[in-house]
């Protein structure tokens, strides 16, 4: 194909669609011949793409037909309603249709930790063949404690923040792989479970469940549920059901990103319980109870505030005008 030419031929309309855009206001007739015009030079950025990918014509063409997709489609805003959707209906829609699956990986959890802090207990070489006697009774008299005393609030809330969204974004992006997500949960979980054993049998179990029940209700729920999520993800491209596996781990890649922005804000409320509840005067039965206050809040939040929103339709995913407007054009 001669190049010059195909472009001296075609060049008034591209020249033509850049003044369209250009325009604030369009009438009738000037909106259908932008659509048109937008229709034709994609097939122009096509044959050139094909042909005669030339760099310069190429930007030239993709940087137009850019600025004409917005024209035709429109911008959308992010505004407070929208924020408000997502909290209100999006985030707790996509909750309480993984239900099933974050509670039975909360579940099996529990059960894991349990079972290796019995373990733990009858065999106590779990600990003795890593610390010594010294550090073991350092640990267990002030070390653990002092964890939740060595920063100032306000750091301490962020530290364990931006922890426990490492743990949970390892959790959903390694689902792609299935495996990686359980050692995730089940490495956190046994660490839980041996430390727990470590207390108990040392006569300091008091203390260790009123130090992690007041943010670890809370905090362990939402990485039970980035690790469903990754889990969920995983199944999506080994079952994808009546969908393609593409369709299918895309779809359930945007719920999982959903599901991630929402989690931000849930761990953000239990970095903060426990950098300023937990270590703080009050008594263990009422640093205990902001944590079921906590963990009640997040389940009604789903149970009722997500039910609600996924018997109107949400799903989750991205809203299908979204969608449209993403899709390639033909």
């Amino acid at each position: 194909m001669d190049l010059d030419a195909y472009v001296a031929w075609h060049r008034p309309q591209w020249e033509r669609l850049e003044t369209l855009v250009g325009q604030r206001r369009l009438s009738g007739a000037e909106a259908d011949e932008l659509l048109d015009l937008y229709q034709r030079v994609s097939t122009h950025l096509s044959v050139v793409r094909s042909a005669s990918p030339d760099p310069s014509v190429v930007t030239y063409l993709s940087s137009v037909l850019a600025r004409a997709r917005v024209a035709t489609a429109g911008t959308t805003t992010p505004t407070w309603r929208a924020v408000g959707r997502f909290f209100t209906a999006t985030f707790p829609a996509a909750l309480y249709r993984m239900r099933w699956w974050w509670i039975t990986t909360a579940l099996a959890n529990v059960v894991f930790a349990v079972a290796v802090g019995a373990y733990a207990m009858r065999h106590p070489q779990v600990w003795t063949s890593k610390l010594t006697p010294e550090q073991i009774d350092a640990y267990v008299g002030t070390k653990f404690e002092n964890y939740y005393h060595e920063f100032a609030h306000h750091e301490f809330a962020t530290h364990v923040w931006v922890n426990n969204a490492w743990v949970s974004a390892l959790a959903i992006a390694m689902g792609v792989l299935g495996l990686p997500t359980l050692y995730v949960l089940f490495q956190n979980t046994m660490n839980v479970g041996i430390v727990g054993a470590l207390m108990i049998s040392h006569g300091r179990g008091p203390l260790f469940f009123g130090l992690i029940l007041p943010h670890g209700l809370l905090e362990l729920t939402a990485v039970f549920v980035a690790g469903a999520v990754g889990l969920r993800l995983f199944w999506s491209w080994i079952v994808p059901g009546q969908r393609s596996r593409l369709q299918a781990f895309a779809a359930e890649g945007r719920t999982s990103i959903t599901v991630a922005l929402g989690l931000v804000v849930v761990l953000c409320v239990s970095g903060a319980i426990e950098g300023f509840v937990t270590p703080s005067g009050l008594p263990t039965v009422a640093r205990i109870g902001i944590g079921v206050a906590a963990e009640s809040l997040f389940l009604a939040y789903v149970f009722v505030v997500g039910r609600a929103a996924a018997r109107a339709g949400v799903t989750g995913d991205v809203e299908d005008r979204f969608l449209e407007e993403s899709a390639p054009v033909a």
